[in-house]
């Protein structure tokens, strides 16, 4: 596979909320991306692959599917991956694991199968088998069908390398931006979050809103294959883009320790002038001076951080404030349980899927403007 091959390139998303992330493929120029179970599938070459580690805030991580046929026995399995140009693809010098699962098919046993492509990849590359290795092989056998694929992400995606301090029950960046995109953010409006944490939902808009890439502060598997051009990667990485200017995100919470836990975020990720951070609670809050926006709230969940019964003040409270004092703005709100978004009386649009989030099922409810 050279960088010019075109080939299908896999985003992982929640599931849930695999339309959003399509609409934000769209929107950076893959080329026809389409929603699926668990992701979105485009197609491009290696550069498309940079470029969406680089540039996508959605995905959870990015996989390049280097190879697909049926197979029903091991034998087969044997054959067929000794077939593959794994050459291509990995490099002779850099370690490799294989993950691999089946579903609905003839072979069963993934352990078996990733026996087979890792004998397979030694046979053809000589590369060595570690259990921590920098590049993931991943076999996907469903329905008599092995799908073979890179990870080239490594970490994450969520893990933007800044946020280094977090609180209790914290929601991913991926999925922050995700909700962010539901609720019509696009970075030229100002943003409050009322119980900030660790900052995670402002700092995300203020990225949106500087247009800084996420992935900007990281490494990817990706550069450890034999695809990779460092001087292509390093050129694609400086290229910075003019952001908005005037927007200020504005992060609140009851929490001194959150607060500055925000704060030191903020600076890591190089957005502390597109922030301010200030302790208080709801009932104090007040809208910033200039022109309305976003409240995103992501408050504590019953099942998680206490009983739900004794969280209805909270939630009663923070409806009061916003219906009261934000007219003109919209808001979304995390939840666990509809009871408690429905208790802060307000205008609520018909809710999207549940997603899940640590174990749990949270769901965002979004308002339209507040009049």
């Amino acid at each position: 596979m050279t960088n010019d091959t075109d080939f299908e390139i896999f985003l992982a998303a929640f599931p849930g909320l695999e339309p959003v992330l399509a609409e934000e493929v769209r929107l950076k120029g893959f080329k026809r991306p389409k929603a699926v179970p668990g992701g979105v599938v485009t197609r491009g070459g290696w550069p498309e692959v940079w470029r969406a580690n680089l540039w996508l805030r959605g995905a959870g991580s990015v996989l390049a599917r280097i190879a697909s046929f049926r197979v029903v026995h091991l034998a087969q399995l044997d054959d067929l991956a000794h077939r593959v140009d794994w050459a291509a693809v990995l490099r002779r010098d850099v370690a490799f694991r294989v993950e691999a699962s089946c579903a609905g098919s003839r072979l069963y046993h993934s352990g078996a199968v990733a026996q087979r492509i890792a004998t397979a990849i030694r046979d053809k590359l000589g590369a060595p088998e570690a259990p921590d290795a920098p590049v993931v092989v991943m076999a996907r056998v469903e329905k008599d069908v092995c799908t073979l694929s890179i990870d080239t992400s490594g970490e994450p995606l969520h893990k933007r390398g800044f946020k280094e301090a977090v609180n209790a029950a914290p929601l991913r960046e991926t999925m922050a931006a995700l909700f962010l995109r539901q609720c019509g953010y696009d970075g030229t409006e100002p943003l409050v979050d009322p119980m900030c944490g660790s900052g995670t939902f402002v700092i995300e808009a203020a990225e949106i809103a500087a247009r800084l890439n996420p992935g900007r502060g990281r490494g990817f598997a990706f550069e450890h294959l034999a695809t990779f051009d460092a001087e292509a990667w390093a050129r694609m990485r400086a290229v910075v883009r003019a952001g908005a200017t005037g927007v200020v995100c504005h992060g609140r919470d009851r929490d001194a320790g959150a607060v500055a836990m925000s704060i030191a975020n903020a600076e890591r990720a190089g957005v502390a002038g597109l922030t301010e951070f200030r302790q208080g609670v709801i009932s104090e809050l007040t809208p910033p001076d200039g022109p309305p926006g976003l409240v995103m709230v992501n408050p504590p969940f019953g099942a998680r951080l206490g009983a739900s019964a004794q969280l209805v003040p909270l939630y009663r409270a923070m409806g009061q404030v916003l219906r009261e004092r934000f007219v003109g703005w919209r808001v979304g709100l995390v939840a666990q349980e509809a009871k408690l978004a429905q208790v802060t009386g307000l205008p609520f649009l018909t809710p999207g899927p549940p997603v899940p989030h640590g174990g749990l099922r949270v769901t965002l409810w979004r308002t339209g403007v507040l009049r």
